[in-house]
């Protein structure tokens, strides 16, 4: 009972950790991208994916190891959704974490490199949208708790 109650909150914690970053980068994409900002930016998407790994590693430990167990969870499609629109949110996050490399080395080449205004735009959408998979995840997950059952 102990390690559900640890893994539970290790669950909880990374997932707010991971809006969290997610709502750091989408504030930074709004103002003025510099030196200082463009590092930023680096590094909380560099925490953004350990955090998003911890997460993975801790939901496997959870369908191994929790209260509810493996069989729960396989068979119940709203887990599936679920996991679903996580690796979605994996997905999309490549090409934020892409861009901020390369402003990063193009940063290091010319110290006063400024990205593309459409560029920092297209990517503010992209984490926006990672976000509002994020809040999907919590519905799927309250309906993947009761398996499902939502008097369907």
């Amino acid at each position: 009972m102990l390690i559900d109650f640890v893994l539970a909150s290790l669950h909880h914690l990374l997932v707010f950790g991971l809006i969290a970053m997610l709502v750091a980068e989408a504030s930074l994409l709004r103002g003025t991208l510099d030196r200082q900002v463009l590092q930023r930016l680096a590094g909380i998407d560099m925490g953004y994916g350990i955090c998003a790994m911890l997460l993975i590693v801790v939901g496997i430990a959870r369908v191994a190891f929790g209260i509810k167990g493996h069989d729960f969870h396989l068979h119940n499609p709203w887990f599936h959704a679920k996991v679903g629109a996580f690796l979605l949110v994996g997905l999309l996050s490549v090409l934020p974490t892409v861009r901020f490399l390369r402003w990063r080395k193009a940063l290091a080449a010319n110290p006063i490199y400024v990205p593309d205004a459409a560029e920092i735009a297209k990517l503010r959408g992209i984490v926006r949208f990672e976000l509002l998979l994020l809040a999907a995840i919590f519905v799927l997950a309250a309906a993947m708790a009761r398996h499902g059952g939502l008097g369907l």
